[in-house]
């Protein structure tokens, strides 16, 4: 089940809410798990047993790690916690590239190879495995206080609306609502339907549309397809998964806010960097807090000399990549930006102009095209074909020109081009003042923000009725 389908927006989200506001404010973490439920098994039924054995078990060894006096004891059970977490993420999503690798090497060596049952991967275990890690390292910091019930725990991993694609939450940000009996606010509740009708809209109107085009021109034949038309299939991909994924993260942020959850923002103009390091800010931003507590600053961070810092960088933005997807595609992806940020590291160090907290506007040209030379590799998994693509982007030929003939999806290509960069403008910030900070206690607000958001909710209905199934592209990882 995903957000942007019938079955969710016309049955799923309205019973479910009708009986959320119905119900007494002490019974709504209830009705919320057992829809997250519901949720998560219709889309993966072969998976729920295991996410929540998997999560009632993480509750009672970070309970009795909390417990424990002797810090051996302690340290044991964070350690089969965090294995438990990550030992699941690494069966499910890297056995199958473990596997195959292992049999390339002994065929490569004229040697028999191992027979092997493929895995397949559970919907949003990247996302709900690295909030359990959260969970437990910042209980044994002594950040939090373990849950004292189970069901709020329970609540805390599964919630749907960030269950498969995040934004990932730590326990600290949102331990007060889930633990108190939420009042809900009309004023909030019409906020939250207004920042999920805005991702709903990303999603159908922009990337959908240009997705189908971006598939179409990627199936081809890459090698017959002059440098114009790559220039636009790749940024055409840009906006595609920006539009996609920051869409499925504003309609979690928006049901969160239905339902009295304030979750943290994923995303602020990333387009609008100018450098990799601001960037990496403000793309996935949940994630780079991730790897930046318990991966980054752990390893050392800056505090072990330049060399050091250097090489915490890199190995982070490898395992980043290698946390998008098991293909070395995603591995090369990450070791790429990982090159980029320890060259911005040094040169700002040693070049004013290229200083990234003081970076001059005009740095954003090349700061996006880096980006969008990156995404090839991100989008196409196979390392020949993917550097026959990157060729052609520099192959200065023009000749050839041949992309989609349907007006719609150079009409989003441009809106989305310009949504992307539009607060770079004076008049963009006032407009994103305006939409997402508005003082919706106003009434005359209210109504023409309702009115505009449910118009635009039924123009997706519409749009939904002649389009395929167009699952998250996040969804994979």
């Amino acid at each position: 089940m995903i957000f942007s389908s019938h079955i969710f927006l016309l049955y799923f989200l309205p019973l479910f809410l009708l009986l959320y506001f119905l119900v007494p404010p002490k019974w709504r973490n209830g009705v919320l798990l057992v829809g997250s439920i519901i949720f998560y098994a219709w889309g993966a039924p072969d998976f729920i047993l295991i996410l929540l054995a998997s999560t009632v078990l993480n509750f009672y060894l970070v309970k009795a790690m909390h417990r424990a006096q002797r810090p051996v004891a302690k340290k044991a059970l964070c350690a089969a916690a965090i294995i438990l977490c990550l030992g699941l993420l690494a069966y499910f999503k890297y056995a199958n590239f473990f596997v195959d690798n292992v049999n390339a090497l002994l065929a490569a060596f004229g040697l028999g190879t191992m027979s092997w049952t493929k895995v397949l991967l559970p919907i949003g275990i990247s996302f709900f495995s690295f909030q359990s890690v959260t969970y437990v390292l910042d209980t044994y910091r002594g950040v939090n206080q373990p849950m004292k019930r189970l069901t709020d725990y329970v609540v805390y991993i599964i919630m749907f609306p960030q269950l498969i694609a995040g934004p990932i939450v730590r326990y600290t940000d949102i331990a007060d609502q889930i633990t108190a009996q939420r009042r809900l606010r009309w004023a909030e509740c019409l906020q939250g339907f207004y920042r999920f009708t805005v991702g709903l809209c990303k999603k159908v109107l922009v990337a959908d549309v240009i997705g189908r085009t971006v598939d179409v021109a990627l199936g081809g034949d890459l090698a017959a397809m002059d440098m114009g038309t790559a220039w636009i299939t790749i940024i055409a991909y840009t906006m595609q998964l920006y539009f996609d994924f920051s869409g499925y993260s504003d309609m979690a942020i928006g049901l969160g806010r239905i339902m009295g959850f304030k979750f943290p923002e994923n995303f602020n103009n990333p387009y609008t960097s100018t450098s990799i390091t601001e960037f990496w800010r403000r793309w996935h931003i949940t994630l780079g807090t991730f790897m930046r507590n318990y991966l980054y600053i752990p390893l050392g961070g800056n505090r072990r000399g330049t060399v050091r810092t250097y090489l915490n960088l890199w190995v982070v933005f490898l395992l980043s990549g290698l946390w998008h997807g098991a293909s070395w595609n995603f591995v090369l992806w990450g070791a790429y930006h990982g090159c980029f940020l320890v060259l911005e590291r040094f040169l700002s160090r040693h070049v004013p102009a290229f200083d990234t907290k003081r970076r001059h506007p005009l740095f954003v040209l090349p700061t996006f095209i880096i980006l969008v030379v990156g995404w090839s590799l991100f989008r196409i998994e196979d390392l020949p074909t993917c550097w026959q693509f990157v060729r052609r982007l520099f192959s200065f030929d023009f000749a050839g020109f041949s992309l989609s003939q349907q007006p719609q999806f150079y009409v989003m290509l441009v809106v989305a081009l310009c949504f992307s960069f539009l607060t770079l403008l004076p008049f963009g910030r006032r407009l994103e003042q305006a939409v997402f900070y508005t003082d919706y206690r106003r009434p005359s607000v209210h109504l023409l923000v309702w009115l505009a958001a449910c118009l635009l909710f039924f123009f997706c209905l519409s749009a939904l009725t002649a389009t395929d199934f167009s699952p998250f592209i996040y969804f994979r990882f």
